[in-house]
């Protein structure tokens, strides 16, 4: 059958923009593209306890059999959702097939009509998302701007009753960078609005053990709604949305990318829990990371590239470097000296935002951070 033109259109601009995405394939390039802050995916001591768990407790299935709701509530869920809830001091876990899955189920069905979405211009585009599929009412602020956000929510008051939900992130997955989590809470406070939290990428990298940045700021408690991922610093598959008992009973009710999937496997559950323990008992990953991080940051400074990277205190450093063709052709340049390294484009990020995009690990060597950040020195003068 022949593939409708419109679609072969929007292709080929991408072709001509020099913006089309393709699937990468494997390299033995030194990581600093993936989200794997803590090695955690890799670990054989976290695989090997997954697999032997698994083998004491008798969980020897290879699938749930069905959505939570009809078969595939394994008893692995109960005993994951307790430790997750406990770890982070939240009265609830409810756990999701993915970051995407929790951001979609959450804002589809929470926020109701006649109720406001407040959120960051630079949210993940899971929370757009989810936000999109809401009946509530949405206004973007800028960028981690109160005074913007402010300013939105003095409207929102104009309209009787009123429910007001902010959502953000306290790392944002592009930039890297942070809000003022605690003036974000005392606005919230004042306005009475429920604020909801991705924190994908702070956990296993804030935190004395790597809780996330909400718990290491002690604001826990202010918070409506936390979004933890697993496939980031936990290197697993997952999420977990953290409230109250009445939130995750809603959840279970109405998010319909909870309701309409099938569940996790055991092993993947098993995966999460064990993540969990070694990241709760085990702190040389989570040390080495931060020790990165600020070597990281010195050397950018020594080298004269700090103003062009976005600041950050995280594990996700972007230089920014505009223009698709530039961006790409200085990446290409870093893979080739045995660097994985990768480029962001536009429209994944705004036109003149394109950036590389540079994530730090535990397992990261002094060393390659050095010579990294010596090349892009010198690739970034060399192009100027």
């Amino acid at each position: 059958m022949k593939f409708p033109k419109n679609l072969t259109d929007k292709l080929e601009t991408r072709k001509q923009n020099n913006a089309l995405r393709q699937l990468p394939s494997a390299t033995c390039n030194i990581d600093f593209a993936s989200n794997d802050y803590l090695g955690f995916a890799k670990s054989e001591t976290i695989f090997h306890q997954t697999h032997q768990f698994l083998i004491d407790n008798d969980y020897l299935e290879n699938g749930a059999t069905g959505s939570r709701l009809l078969s595939g509530n394994h008893p692995l869920y109960a005993i994951t959702e307790n430790q997750i809830a406990k770890f982070h001091q939240a009265e609830s876990a409810l756990i999701f097939n993915s970051g995407y899955d929790a951001n979609v189920g959450f804002f589809s069905s929470v926020p109701q009509k006649g109720d406001f979405i407040l959120y960051d211009e630079l949210c993940h585009a899971s929370i757009r998302d989810g936000i999109r599929i809401s009946s509530a009412k949405s206004y973007k602020y800028h960028h981690n701007d109160y005074e913007d956000l402010e300013r939105l929510l003095q409207f929102c008051h104009t309209e009787q009753p009123t429910i007001i939900y902010i959502a953000t992130e306290s790392v944002f997955s592009m930039d890297g960078d942070a809000p003022n989590l605690e003036e974000l809470t005392n606005l919230a406070e004042k306005h009475q609005a429920h604020l909801v939290i991705d924190e994908a990428h702070a956990l296993g990298v804030f935190g004395n053990q790597g809780e996330g940045l909400i718990q290491s700021l002690q604001l826990q408690d202010k918070i409506f709604a936390r979004i933890m991922t697993f496939g980031k610093g936990l290197g697993c598959h997952g999420a977990a949305v953290l409230g109250s008992h009445q939130l995750k009973n809603y959840l279970v009710n109405f998010a319909r990318s909870f309701i309409y999937t099938t569940g996790l496997s055991p092993h993947a559950i098993a995966t999460i829990l064990i993540a969990y323990q070694y990241l709760q008992t085990q702190n040389n990953e989570t040390n080495q990371l931060r020790a990165n991080i600020n070597s990281f940051n010195q050397q950018k400074m020594q080298l004269g590239l700090k103003p062009m990277f976005v600041q950050s205190k995280s594990a996700i450093q972007s230089a920014i470097i505009p223009g698709n063709e530039k961006v790409k052709a200085i990446a290409t340049q870093l893979q080739q000296n045995g660097f994985d390294v990768k480029p962001i484009l536009s429209p994944t990020v705004p036109e003149g935002q394109e950036r590389l995009r540079i994530c730090l690990h535990s397992f990261n060597s002094e060393k390659e951070i050095t010579t990294l950040l010596s090349l892009l020195s010198t690739f970034v003068f060399e192009k100027q």
